[in-house]
């Protein structure tokens, strides 16, 4: 196919706040557009037609790569171990150890558990996810949840077969793999037994895709019996369920915005009983005002930002006194408190500060802390995990990994600090060693002075002067910070002397909560700017040349990479553009949409603000499309992805072919069938798809032939 299909135009205008916005390509949106994520048969024929021709184009323009392809899809997966086991994890009471395994011919997991001290005749397989999807002859097979109950008796497990995420609940007696219960359809996924295993919990989804009600199901009964326990009714929030705090007394319920939280409570033990259940509410919400909460040793522990502490603390009060709180880990400026397990002893809590993550230990006996450092590496990403169910031990296991340095996983003795080996993710390639690639961490100014993070991988051998080509990555959105892990993946480019840049631009949450204010609603172009100066500072240093990056990004990361593109197109070779938040302008103006009200706190509301939308106008990829030369871009979407429409991308292309001045490529990509916000699902079709994009790269940075 030599020439790319075009869209027909249908001219549309619409006024706001005194201004008209013209759009030739607004059809494309359908307003049963819901109705079409769970069956595709409603999309438009039309349309239908349109998104074939763009998946032939981009097949015939991509057909000198195919053999490439599978070459490298060869080549990723070859380097995987794929007869693998997890870490076990030990109910010591109960009896019991569960584990997880991989294999060569499985696509999805497989949950394994035995008796502790049985030996390896009696393991139990009581999931099998390839077996599972051939039962139901899916394509597509997305596991929201796989639950099993507290006597150890029955699997609770909820599937997604299209990928609109959807998910339906299923109940079955792991001894005989009977369904106990007719299926629980439109819930967000999410399965909580109650402690007696007589019940579940599970939250149930609008037909605008919002988690606003939660349930009690008493497993055996009629769904139509489910006790509604909570009905969210703001239209900005969604619900979930909290599950059980660690000393088992209570369950949560937590419901949110963006920026704003509000927990209910109720005693496990009145979760078991016939009657009514009874909610407490903790703290009332109040505007931009996060809490969450945990229950242990008497205590309700509370992590939040009031007080004005953007950055958070952790607090706790009595059970029997929930408004006397007190400070237990003081907020730091621009340190990012996180989270925390507790042990009998001790306390294990996250911290972020300048885009750095870190552990600490704290003995809640001497009250004394410190950081928990077991890696000599200066970028890395370290955790730990709880080894057993009680909560009576020094043991942890640890582990790390760092862009260079595959994943090390080890027993950790708290009081000891004896650390033992006991697995190291496997890279089946004999050319691999940590010392073969440099990962670095250096800062950029960017417009206003502000510096931003930078973590550069390289392979060592790969030149810094000038000639090599970079892949930039960014997000930016949501507080949601960058991590960085090993990624096996990742070696097929930098050992192709592609460098990989990580830029932990302003939107993210990398350097306190004030990076994050400074890269939302009104500030939100900061985010475009740091990439932007991250882009000149790589060229400047002879990381590459003008002309020589390759954006990479998805979902808030395609606006990032759509509202660059628009600005200084010179800069790139060329971008993947993944699920992109394309015509950001349109969605939040279509308060309809699922995730829009929940998201006017990050981006503005420009249907009831002048301001916001003209400042949305202002940036919004679709709307700031120019007549002039851009790189090349290839944008992946899917039909049924609930999060980003796939009009967005659609639109972007149709009217990016109109108006670009180059001969560059401009592929989209639309998986039609079973495939959601995150691709399509199990791991051969998932390294596929990574080969699809890595082939474009390196089709665009001509290195198809090493």
């Amino acid at each position: 196919m030599k020439n790319p299909p075009k869209l027909k135009q249908k001219l549309e205008i619409k006024k706001h706040h005194g201004y008209e916005i013209k759009d030739e390509f607004s059809w494309v949106h359908q307003k049963n557009i819901l109705e079409v994520l769970k069956d595709s048969s409603k999309l438009n024929p039309e349309i239908r037609k349109y998104l074939e021709e763009e998946n032939a184009y981009t097949k015939s323009q991509m057909k000198d790569t195919e053999q490439f392809q599978k070459n490298l899809f060869k080549e990723i997966k070859g380097r995987i171990k794929l007869d693998d086991e997890s870490l076990h994890f030990f109910y010591n009471k109960d009896g019991w150890e569960y584990w997880t395994k991989t294999t060569k011919e499985n696509n999805y997991p497989i949950q394994l558990r035995k008796k502790i001290g049985d030996s390896k005749d009696n393991i139990q397989e009581y999931w099998n996810g390839d077996k599972e999807k051939k039962k139901l002859n899916a394509n597509y097979f997305g596991v929201g949840d796989l639950s099993v109950s507290h006597d150890h008796s029955l699997l609770g497990y909820s599937l997604d077969l299209n990928g609109s995420e959807f998910y339906t609940i299923y109940i079955r007696r792991i001894a005989d793999e009977k369904i106990l219960d007719e299926k629980i359809e439109n819930t967000s996924g999410g399965i909580t037994f109650s402690k007696d295993s007589r019940f579940i919990f599970y939250t149930l989804l609008n037909k605008k895709h919002q988690p606003k009600k939660v349930f009690r199901h008493k497993i055996g009964s009629s769904n139509k019996n489910d006790e509604l326990i909570y009905e969210e009714l703001d239209p900005k929030f969604t619900v979930g369920m909290g599950g059980l705090t660690t000393d088992e007394k209570f369950f949560l319920i937590n419901t949110s915005d963006h920026s704003t939280t509000e927990t209910h409570y109720l005693t496990s033990d009145s979760a078991n009983t016939e009657e009514k259940v009874k909610l407490k509410l903790f703290q009332k919400r109040r505007e931009k005002i996060r809490y969450s909460i945990d229950s242990w040793q008497n205590y309700f522990w509370i992590h939040t930002n009031q007080d004005e502490c953007p950055d958070y603390k952790i607090c706790r009060c009595k059970h029997e006194n929930i408004n006397s709180w007190e400070d237990f880990i003081p907020a730091k400026k621009e340190v990012v408190i996180g989270g925390y397990d507790f042990l009998d002893e001790w306390m294990i809590r996250g911290e972020m500060s300048n885009a750095l993550p870190k552990l600490f230990v704290r003995n809640l006996k001497t009250n004394k802390e410190e950081e928990l450092v077991f890696a000599d590496e200066k970028v890395w990403s370290p955790s730990v995990s709880e080894m057993q169910k009680e909560t009576d031990t020094d043991n942890v296991y640890i582990s790390y990994s760092s862009p260079k340095t595959n994943s090390r996983a080890y027993i950790y003795n708290l009081k000891t600090k004896e650390k033992k080996f006991l697995k190291e993710q496997k890279v089946l390639d004999k050319n691999y060693s940590p010392e073969n690639y440099i990962t670095e961490r250096l800062e950029c100014k960017s417009h206003d002075g502000r510096l931003i993070p930078l973590t550069i991988t390289r392979h060592k051998d790969t030149k810094v002067d000038g000639t090599a080509n970079v892949l930039l990555y960014g997000y930016g959105s949501y507080g949601n910070s960058l991590s960085f892990n090993f990624s096996n993946v990742r070696l097929s480019l930098l050992n192709r002397n592609i460098i990989w840049c990580d830029a932990s631009i302003r939107g993210g949450r990398e350097r306190g909560e004030v990076w994050h204010e400074e890269g939302k609603m009104l500030n939100k172009k900061n985010t475009f700017e740091d990439y932007i100066s991250a882009a000149k500072f790589l060229i400047e240093k002879k990381y590459t040349y003008q002309g020589g990056i390759v954006g990479y990004g998805g979902s808030a990361g395609g606006l990032l990479l759509g509202g660059v593109v628009n600005k200084t197109p010179e800069l790139f070779l060329g971008m993947v553009i993944q699920v992109g938040f394309l015509d950001s302008l349109t969605t939040n103006l279509d308060h309809s949409l699922p995730l829009t009200l929940g998201e006017l706190t990050e981006f503005g509301d420009a249907k009831n603000n002048k301001e916001h939308f003209e400042y949305i106008k202002s940036y919004s990829p679709y709307h700031n499309i120019k007549k002039m030369s851009y790189p090349n871009l290839l944008l992946v979407t899917n039909l049924k992805d609930v999060r980003v429409i796939f009009d967005e991308p659609t639109k972007f292309t149709a009217k990016l072919r109109k108006y670009k001045t180059d001969k560059n490529l401009l592929l989209l990509k639309c998986e039609l069938e079973d495939a959601g916000h995150g691709g399509k699902s199990g791991r051969d079709s998932a390294i596929e798809e990574i080969a699809f994009d890595y082939s474009f790269i390196l089709k665009i940075t001509n290195k198809l032939n090493t």
